[in-house]
């Protein structure tokens, strides 16, 4: 029996949506076997980014529904913003902690963190309307598009019968992608390892709830806590 032209309709969005999300994953660990002297050049850590924001534009283009397949959708914003405060408040104690006592206790220096992009940006820039933004695009590119094709399309190889099951080799994929970005690597050195637990909680949350409210303002909730502690603390 041939199957249903909607399933194959479906099918392929899902594997074109894959493929696509594929492509700066492929980046990011491609950019790890250039030679030193060219992962120091900024474009060149941006690539997996921009490539990220290229493929959702093409999978945007051909993709109804995309609200509902981010998890965007507006019926959801009130809990998003609910239990993304709590979540937000939860981690950004927790890993302002983590920056301002474990890291300096195990010899590590913080203070490069003023020399940073974000550390050199106005105070009035950056908390809240430079993070909120950052906070957006990163859960939009990460959980909503990376995390959201690699999920269906393991759901699909699994063949789980519920959207709200979890895709654990997505979430690994994914995770390991947002906590090794070029990008990122080079500005927080040492603390990159703290987007691990990130992405790994803000994953599982988008995978359980379908709401990526919840974790775009849990990010920027987060980051303001954290930039401002730190902020007050080194200058």
């Amino acid at each position: 029996m041939m199957p249903e032209p909607h399933r194959l309709a479906h099918g392929h969005i899902v594997h074109t949506g894959a493929a696509l999300a594929l492509l700066p994953i492929g980046a990011t660990l491609g950019y790890y076997t250039l030679p030193t002297s060219i992962q120091t050049q900024l474009l060149i850590q941006f690539i997996p980014q921009l490539l990220a924001y290229v493929a959702m534009g093409i999978w945007v283009s051909g993709t109804s529904e995309i609200p509902r397949r981010l998890g965007l959708e507006g019926t959801k914003f009130i809990s998003g913003l609910q239990w993304g405060l709590l979540t937000g408040l939860s981690l950004g104690c927790l890993n302002t902690i983590v920056i301002l006592s474990l890291y300096p206790s195990f010899g590590y220096d913080i203070t490069f963190l003023k020399q940073t992009p974000h550390g050199r940006l106005p105070v009035l820039l950056m908390v809240p309307w430079f993070i909120c933004a950052i906070a957006l695009f990163v859960e939009v590119n990460f959980r909503g598009f990376l995390l959201g094709r690699l999920a269906e399309f393991e759901r699909q190889w699994r063949r789980a019968h519920s959207n709200h099951e979890c895709a654990p080799l997505a979430l690994l994929a994914t995770t390991l992608t947002f906590t090794f970005d070029p990008f990122m690597v080079n500005t927080f050195q040492h603390l990159h390892w703290i987007a691990l637990w990130d992405g790994l909680i803000w994953g599982t949350i988008w995978l359980r709830t379908r709401n990526l409210w919840i974790t775009i303002v849990a990010h920027a909730v987060e980051v303001i806590i954290m930039y401002s502690a730190v902020r007050a603390t080194i200058g």
